[in-house]
């Protein structure tokens, strides 16, 4: 059932006839199936995140977990620690805690939406350097989720988005 023919280059070929089935093996490996190699996973990026009316342009560089924003630090921006872990959460979600700086440029909006805005940016920044390795991750924590909540408009003949003056029947 083996059969060996000679190439013209002097290469001995193996092949085997189809089996019960229909399968044909070959000795010979397929280039097609070896995977690229991949990037590293250590390269900078940036990306740019919003929420609310808040701003925030990103660019994470390999270093040793140093933040800057608008020239300040993580702790000197955002004073309380919830906000700071909010920022942080992206990090703190695929374990990579300390191995990236961030520079960051944040305007408009609030505190917190600053701080959801940055935490966006950096959550698409880290999957922009690894896609197939960090995606899932923060696809399941929703971190790569837009959140689209922002102030309702004021309409006409209201006080305020919603609130009326008072109904008088008389």
């Amino acid at each position: 059932m083996t059969e060996n023919t000679a190439a013209s280059t002097g290469e001995v070929e193996e092949t085997f006839e189809p089996n019960a089935d229909g399968v044909a093996y070959t000795s010979e490996s397929d280039s097609s199936l070896e995977t690229p190699a991949r990037p590293a996973a250590l390269a900078p990026a940036g990306a740019t995140g919003r929420r609310k009316e808040a701003v925030a342009r990103v660019r994470i560089v390999p270093g040793t977990g140093e933040w800057t924003i608008n020239g300040r630090t993580l702790e000197n921006y955002f004073p309380n620690k919830l906000h700071q872990q909010i920022a942080n959460e992206p990090f703190t979600t695929l374990q990579l805690d300390g191995r990236f700086d961030v520079i960051a440029r944040i305007h408009g909006g609030g505190i917190a939406g600053q701080a959801g805005a940055l935490r966006l940016g950096v959550a698409r920044c880290l999957n922009a350097i690894d896609v197939e390795a960090n995606r899932p991750t923060l696809k399941k924590a929703g971190l790569l989720t837009r959140d689209a909540r922002v102030v309702e408009r004021k309409k006409a003949g209201l006080k305020k988005a919603r609130k009326a003056s008072q109904f008088s029947k008389r």
